[in-house]
């Protein structure tokens, strides 16, 4: 059987071919010629900084040898956390991420690199290695998973943030397999769990369970603000927001639920309370900056729901507030063209009024991948969703079949079943007006996407 090639034997090979000696590749990569020499002849082990000046020195990528390396020195061998740390480093670095994954499941198999690796994976996450700092979490909790520690609860928490952020997000799978842990995890941790969680079971419409979240989460704060008051003002805070704060967003949860409940009044209810939680005395910068989002918000969703629930007359109001607010136009947007298609309201003249903004909508949609992205994706689509409907009631057929088909693309890539059925749904009725060029571009959707099923 013959034997696969070792580093050492690419490095002989190179220094052969080229006619070096010794001294003249110890020149040539820097390595210190001793050291060099050793390593070539088994007798020291090659520190992962050394195999990085030889690499260049050969002319190679970075990390080219690092899959051969962590078989040689980590799956072979016994591996040494002084030399494993800054392999894992340089992995991490060069995104070598499949390097990373075979040596993790090999040491994790000793449970004593654990506390080690998921140290590595807070840094790594801090430092912006979303994926290296995904391997060591998903590892080290697989070496916990009998464990009932905070450690544990920690990790399946990073995983979860950390699935929204760099992968395509299976909102209700990652939501039930992280809720258990979230008693474990540090009481002021726990606020910041629960109103992740609550988000994402706010985006796809789970609204009992965004309900019993906001209650959740409430009860949380008020036991925290009632500890803080009792405690000497000097403690760091845990959590990611000044604590109060949380309280106010419980509310606000809790008019989301009404407002998709389209129980108004007491969405305003909830609205006022959430204005008023935040009017706190002597705030610090980071707090008036919290203070005045959550007034604006306040002062948006006021509007909203007024609108919403039939008083057409504050439109021009909630008009001025999104000149002055422009990040909120796609949301209030949504709503608007929803609360025309209900209430066959004519609202072209706010069309009218903010048509550059919509018609940028165009160049920033088509996001995929991550869970922020997949929410702004579900905005659109819904958007366009809405203003094909108001369209096509307007006998507007073109302009509304238009706007069906860029929610329809826009659906089945982002795997949006329920909005593709009601898309295709509605095509269905409005068929016979479509143009020859409509009808190809949505027969193309249908077959391109995988979403004949539906039909």
């Amino acid at each position: 059987m013959k034997l696969a090639p070792t580093i050492r034997t690419y490095i002989e090979n190179h220094m052969r071919e080229h006619g070096f000696k010794l001294q003249q590749f110890s020149d040539i990569t820097g390595v210190n010629v001793g050291t060099l020499s050793a390593s070539l002849k088994g007798s020291r082990p090659m520190a992962v900084s050394q195999l990085d000046q030889i690499t260049a020195g050969m002319g190679l990528e970075k990390g080219y040898f690092y899959e051969m390396y962590s078989v040689e020195f980590f799956i072979e061998a016994a591996p040494h956390w002084r030399r494993l740390k800054p392999f894992l480093h340089r992995c991490a670095e060069f995104n070598k991420l499949a390097c990373i994954q075979k040596v993790v499941i090999q040491v994790t198999d000793d449970r004593s690199y654990i506390s080690e690796l998921f140290e590595m994976a807070e840094e790594f996450n801090k430092n912006g290695l979303s994926e290296a700092a995904l391997i060591l979490y998903e590892c080290v909790a697989e070496g916990e998973k009998y464990q009932h520690s905070e450690r544990l609860a920690l990790c399946q928490y990073r995983i979860f943030l950390l699935h929204k952020t760099i992968k395509q997000f299976d909102n209700l799978s990652a939501a039930i397999k992280f809720e258990p842990y979230i008693e474990k995890l540090d009481e002021e941790i726990q606020l910041d769990a629960i109103k992740d969680l609550a988000n994402v079971y706010n985006t796809i419409h789970h609204w009992d369970k965004v309900d019993k979240l906001a209650d959740a989460l409430e009860r949380k704060v008020d036991f925290q603000l009632e500890l803080q008051s009792r405690r000497r003002k000097n403690i760091k805070r845990v959590a990611f927001y000044p604590i109060f704060t949380y309280k106010a967003y419980a509310n606000l949860l809790k008019a989301s639920v009404c407002e998709a409940r389209k129980e108004f009044e007491k969405a305003l209810e909830y609205t006022d309370i959430y204005a008023k939680v935040v009017e706190v005395s002597n705030p610090t910068e980071e707090e008036q900056i919290l203070i005045d989002r959550f007034k604006g918000w306040a002062e948006g969703n006021r509007y909203l729901y007024r609108l919403s629930s039939g008083k057409h007359e504050v439109i021009e109001y909630y008009l001025d507030y999104l000149e002055s607010n422009p990040h909120e136009i796609l949301i209030a947007f949504v709503n608007i063209v929803q609360s025309a298609n209900q209430h066959l309201l004519n609202i072209d003249f706010a069309l009218d009024r903010f048509d550059s903004y919509i018609t940028d909508f165009n160049t920033e949609r088509h996001l995929e991948g991550t869970y922020n992205q997949q929410m702004l994706n579900h905005r659109y689509i819904r958007f366009y969703y809405e203003l094909a409907k108001y369209r096509l009631h307007q006998q507007k057929y073109m302009m509304g079949i238009e706007a069906l088909l860029t929610s329809l693309e826009l659906a089945s890539s982002s795997r949006d079943d329920l909005m593709s059925i009601k898309l295709i749904d509605l095509y269905g009725k409005f068929r016979s007006q479509a143009t020859i060029e409509q009808e190809e571009l949505y027969t193309g959707l249908i077959t391109n996407r995988s979403i004949e099923n539906y039909i």
